[in-house]
């Protein structure tokens, strides 16, 4: 159940903040201008001693604002939690101010966001990528990235990926999946069913519109 009392005092200490629907924790709209200034309210005014998160959303190409970043803070004195969403600027090429002088475990988080959505943390210490190689050309959790991967260039200290691959990441199989189920029906009533959209040497990838 959501802390009514600490919502109004976080919007009385914050008017600038739009409420945001949600089921499980306080929740607010922030401006990404007013990012960091209300990061260390809620730290040192708040209670909310702790980052727990830090993620995004890509809400799809044609979205406007496309990306969001979302902010899971956690007070140990009261042992609550709370959210903050911000929309990010720059359309396709997202960005926000960093919050890694607040809470130092922000800097891996951030470093995740950059490699998985391409969002841009201004003024993080050290932003490179922490899951792909620094020169992958493309964000794997973005709405336009397939499912199956796209191909890329390997990193030339990858010897032994070199070799068996060609230099090349390769498309990866999706064996029986994915998965979904009908609509129309509870969801105990309708057993999931996976999409064909599997492949082998055996049986190759179909191309678009076959």
């Amino acid at each position: 159940m959501q802390d009514t009392t600490q919502s109004a005092s976080i919007k009385e200490a914050f008017p600038w903040l739009a409420v945001r629907p949600s089921v499980d924790c306080p929740a607010f709209n922030c401006p990404a201008e007013r990012v960091q200034a209300l990061m260390l309210g809620l730290r040192d005014d708040q209670g909310y001693a702790q980052l727990s998160d830090l993620t995004a959303v890509d809400w799809g190409q044609d979205a406007s604002p496309r990306f969001t970043v979302f902010y899971h803070l956690y007070s140990m004195q009261r042992n609550d939690y709370l959210r903050i969403a911000t929309d990010c600027p720059g359309g396709s090429e997202p960005y926000m101010p960093s919050v890694s002088s607040i809470w130092q475990g922000a800097n891996w988080l951030e470093r995740e966001a950059y490699d998985m959505f391409g969002i841009t943390f201004r003024g993080h210490p050290d932003l490179r990528r922490i899951l792909m190689w620094e020169n992958y050309p493309y964000h794997p959790l973005r709405k336009d990235f397939p499912l199956a991967g796209l191909e890329a260039p390997l990193p030339s200290e990858d010897p032994i990926g070199n070799e068996m691959l060609g230099g090349h990441t390769q498309p990866a199989p999706m064996a029986g999946g994915p998965f979904a189920a009908g609509s129309g029906k509870p969801m105990s009533k309708t057993e999931p069913r996976a999409k064909d959209e599997s492949w082998n040497e055996k049986c190759p990838k179909s191309q678009a519109g076959e």
